[in-house]
């Protein structure tokens, strides 16, 4: 058996069904070995941070790895910033990158690069194969890392020499990692503190956001008093009808520090403790309250049901229910387009288990408060700041579960990243709809220049704007296939969005609407959020909500 072939077999034996691939000349037999396995499928991108997205959402929604193909250090450095971001996630991902054949290293020929060196930035785990006869339980490791406790990115260099000798052998994959086992001294604790009566919130991430976790620390949280906090941007996030509600902590610093604030003790559930996105003069970091002591029930690598079991058998609330979400749709808008506009008929026309890819970054701020109430979906988040993430995550999540409806909410700067995934979307015929809020604005970075108290002129100003020349997202969806439309009314929008929900995608909406935050807005905002401190607590909640719900 020739390695390219032993590769693709351990990879299947591992339960690897999806490979996303944007090859070269390295990996030529890897893929000419793709044919003999009908039972590998080979999704095609035109970008290696489409592919490595896609293998994001994909992880997201399946809870398996997918496996990359990339070309050489070139090739995985194009895919850093969705691995990056699938990272934040803790996604597995098995990242196969082809290298120059061993003798042909030394060389240092035009593509030749440290591989090692661009892997270590988002991966737990970089090995290179040194024979054919370890390359089945190189991937058969690698496998293995990518499903520990918690799921991890791992990278195997493949020499092209290693991939068309003969001599390999296909292995079935290792034994994943049991994960630790948590304190029961500290469940304890725990327990003991939410039968205190102290102002406590449960800030819950990772596994603790999906079903059945989620309803049972709402149990918890109701049978105790405490209240409940997701982290700013989850991985995946159950809501909507039929699931407990579940606010999340806000994005802005000074927002996310009004929810927090009075908090006795804050309790981490397998997420970390929370701090500021970015730096700011004159402002703290760290968000946990003074005089709030952190707790942990449960950490990223210790296994999530026994700590939760272990809590609800000392508390007594093993076969109780929580309150949940009623089913109710907001009103559909009308008028003139806005991004509030766009998100209320989202949440008006929300399909039953939809899976929402959000990166609309400003213009979707509304959204959480639209579709709090709409049909139970899943939501999957910018879990690591990199724009460009929305459009690949969503052919990953597509391709993951066929059977549900896949809406992408992206921005226009962010949708410029990685426009490739319109193309893997047609060819795959993924059920997925598109909608590109055109603001003409990096409008994100427009707030953050006011926030940073940087004092902007012309030349600074032009650089958050891309409305010279105009993005036709139309155009752009049309020449790649995509079914396309614009709207620049509720109205218009209405329409679109019931065709696009109707009739299997993949579809693009252009929404034409003005930034969320503009002109004695956008002004006013740094002086809001820096009163929010020195205000009554109960407003500054009222404005918080109000802002950000």
């Amino acid at each position: 058996m020739r390695g390219a072939e032993a590769m693709i077999q351990t990879l299947l034996q591992a339960g690897v069904e999806v490979c996303f691939t944007n090859p070269g000349t390295s990996e030529m037999h890897f893929v000419a070995a793709l044919d003999q396995y009908p039972q590998m499928r080979a999704v095609l991108t035109l970008f290696e941070g489409v592919a490595s997205g896609a293998a994001d959402g994909y992880a997201r929604m399946r809870g398996q790895p997918a496996a990359t193909l990339l070309h050489l250090g070139c090739g995985l450095g194009n895919a850093l910033a969705n691995l990056h971001n699938a990272r934040k996630a803790r996604s597995p991902i098995i990242n196969i990158v082809g290298e120059h054949a061993t003798y042909h290293v030394p060389l240092n020929a035009q593509l030749q690069s440290d591989i090692a060196t661009v892997a270590r930035n988002v991966s737990s785990w970089v090995r290179t194969v040194d024979s054919v006869q370890n390359i089945g339980s190189d991937v058969a490791e690698a496998c293995a890392v990518s499903m520990a406790t918690p799921h991890a990115i791992a990278t195997l260099i493949v020499p092209a020499d290693t991939t068309w000798a003969p001599g390999a052998e296909a292995v079935s994959s290792t034994s994943v990692q049991v994960p630790a086992c948590p304190d029961s001294g500290r469940i304890s604790d725990i327990a003991r503190l939410l039968q205190s009566g102290a102002r406590t919130t449960l800030l819950l991430g990772g596994r603790a956001l999906q079903e059945p976790y989620l309803s049972r620390m709402a149990v918890i949280a109701e049978q105790t008093g405490c209240s409940l906090l997701t982290e700013v941007f989850p991985a995946r996030l159950s809501r909507g009808a039929g699931l407990p509600p579940v606010p999340r902590l806000a994005y802005f610093a000074e927002m996310a520090t009004v929810q927090l604030s009075g908090i006795e003790h804050l309790v981490r559930v397998d997420c970390p403790a929370p701090v500021s996105f970015f730096a700011y003069p004159g402002k703290k970091s760290e968000l946990v309250p003074e005089g709030c002591t952190l707790h942990t029930l449960v950490s990223e690598d210790e296994g999530i049901d026994t700590a939760i079991q272990e809590l609800e058998q000392i508390l007594g609330c093993m076969h109780h229910e929580p309150m949940r979400t009623v089913l109710a749709r907001p009103k559909r808008p009308r008028g003139k387009l806005t991004a509030e506009k766009v998100c209320k008929a989202i949440g008006a026309l929300l399909p039953e288990h939809a899976i929402i890819v959000d990166e609309a970054q400003t213009s979707g701020v509304m959204l959480p408060f639209y579709t709090a109430s709409a049909p139970a979906h899943d939501l999957l988040t910018l879990t690591g700041g990199a724009i460009g993430q929305g459009l690949p995550v969503a052919v990953g999540a597509a391709i993951a579960c066929p059977n549900r409806p896949v809406l992408a909410l992206v921005g226009d700067g962010a949708a410029m990243y990685t426009p490739q995934a319109l193309w893997t979307m047609v060819r795959e015929q993924l059920n997925i709809t598109n909608i590109v809020f055109n603001n003409a604005s990096y409008a994100i970075l427009n707030v953050e220049l006011q926030r940073v108290g940087a004092a902007g002129g012309q030349k600074a100003r032009d650089q958050l704007r891309i409305d010279s020349p105009a993005l036709d997202f139309v155009q752009l969806g049309r020449s790649m296939g995509v079914h396309s439309q614009r709207a620049e009314t509720a109205e218009e929008l209405i329409r679109a969005l019931e065709f696009c929900l109707a009739n299997p995608g993949p579809h693009l909406i252009e929404a034409i609407v003005p930034p969320a935050l503009a002109g004695i807005k956008l002004r006013l905002l740094p002086h809001l959020l820096r009163s929010l401190s020195r205000i009554p607590l109960p407003v500054a909640r009222m404005i918080k909500d109000r802002i950000a719900p």
